[in-house]
């Protein structure tokens, strides 16, 4: 009997060991994957109670029952344990320490694909139809005074579109943050101030003519620069082809493509504060993006942001961006400055969930400008209107 009770307590001890091993080395499995330390402490405590209460009862049970299989309890409770591990896996956010080649290319994949804020139908997301052309003076429709803007829903509803990808609160999206950020430049000093450079070189428009550089985004962006240098705001356009890979289109690799020239030209060029990468949108074929301004058929535009943040799995910080809210506050500053000189003239903000290299200065912009149904004569309208705008932003003129 007493020769049984030994067995039995050996048995104890070495199952309690066995269960320790296994719950130290899921401990330090959740340890070394990359949660913030409030998380996997948090996460720890949880486990080391359930441990308590898993584990902690068998030493009576030994006592009491005789015919109690120590191993066969051991086996059941670690795989009853095994979907936590599966469930922390799913749950991971994005690490550069963690992420494999396959996991870094999808991201890079997703981020990759086109801005265009288009559903399988072909319709704008999130905004009234504009598949009609706007044929007078559009008057502004909405209060953007300090009082409603701090009201979060308010702004969010009629300043943003969400992308179903990401996610935004009122931390970020705090008008007083975000409008009380300078977005002035110093233009007492010598040397450039504004670069414009083109992730997607190819696009065009509706009466393009194809393969004519000046004709695509690109001459765009040229009669862009050549109206910010007569406004006193000397300004580099950087006309580099970031899409083509072996002659064909390619833009799986765009982004990282266009930050390995455009960042040298910033570094050589240290006065240079704001960056613009110049875009136009891609819509169904029936929609329309234009309004009438001063007379003339005017292109739409849109401002865009990148979060670095995916609605599963959180942060992303592979693309880190130590400038999102310099970034939101640059495109929101330009986006009520738009709305209130010229009405009808943006589309509202774009917020999806990667970078789109808005790191590479806290004054950076993406500008969707028009769409492809849009005519050149359209897209070069609008940038008179948005090189107003840009003016009255980073200058003070407003």
């Amino acid at each position: 009997m007493i020769m049984n009770r030994l067995k039995r307590d050996r048995a104890g001890r070495a199952g309690m060991a066995a269960a320790a091993v296994f719950l130290s080395g899921g401990l330090l499995y959740l340890g070394i994957r990359g949660f913030t330390d409030e998380w996997n402490y948090a996460v720890q405590q949880k486990i080391l109670k359930s441990a308590e209460e898993m584990y902690m009862p068998v030493l009576t049970r030994l006592d009491q029952d005789s015919s109690f299989d120590i191993g066969a309890w051991i086996r059941e409770k670690a795989l009853a344990w095994m979907p936590l591990v599966s469930y922390v896996e799913d749950h991971i956010p994005y690490e550069l320490s963690i992420e494999d080649d396959e996991t870094i290319a999808k991201i890079l994949e997703s981020q990759a694909n086109d801005e265009n804020m288009v559903d399988e139908n072909g319709n704008l997301v999130g905004e009234p139809d504009e598949s009609e052309t706007a044929a007078a003076e559009v008057t502004p429709t909405v209060d953007m005074s300090i009082e409603k803007l701090r009201d979060f829903d308010y702004l969010l509803s009629n300043f943003y579109t969400v992308d179903s990808s990401t996610m935004i609160g009122p931390d970020q999206l705090n008008a007083d943050d975000l409008l009380g950020r300078s977005m002035k430049i110093d233009n007492t000093t010598g040397g450039p101030k504004v670069l414009i450079f083109h992730t997607h070189s190819q696009e065009e428009f509706a009466d393009s003519t194809p393969g004519d550089p000046a004709t695509s985004i690109v001459g765009v962006g040229d009669y862009l620069t050549q109206l910010l240098n007569e406004r006193g705001v000397e300004t580099i356009h950087d006309t580099g082809v970031y899409d083509i890979i072996n002659g064909k289109l390619d833009r799986s690799n765009a982004y990282e493509n266009a930050e390995a020239s455009v960042r040298p030209i910033i570094e050589a060029n240290p006065t240079i504060e704001v960056a613009i990468d110049l875009h136009r949108d891609g819509v169904a074929e029936g929609t329309h993006l234009v309004t009438e301004i001063n007379g003339k058929p005017t292109a739409k535009i849109m401002y865009f942001n990148g979060l670095s943040r995916s609605r599963t799995n959180g942060d992303i910080d592979y693309l880190y961006n130590p400038y999102i809210q310099d970034n939101l506050a640059f495109s929101l500053q330009m986006q009520l400055a738009s709305e209130s000189q010229y009405p009808g003239f943006v589309r509202h903000i774009y917020l999806r969930a990667y970078r789109y290299n808005l790191h590479l200065l806290p004054k950076s912009l993406l500008v969707e400008a028009g769409a492809q149904t849009n005519t050149v004569e359209e897209m070069m309208n609008a940038m008179e209107v948005l090189a107003d705008t840009l003016c009255s932003v980073i200058l003070g003129e407003g």
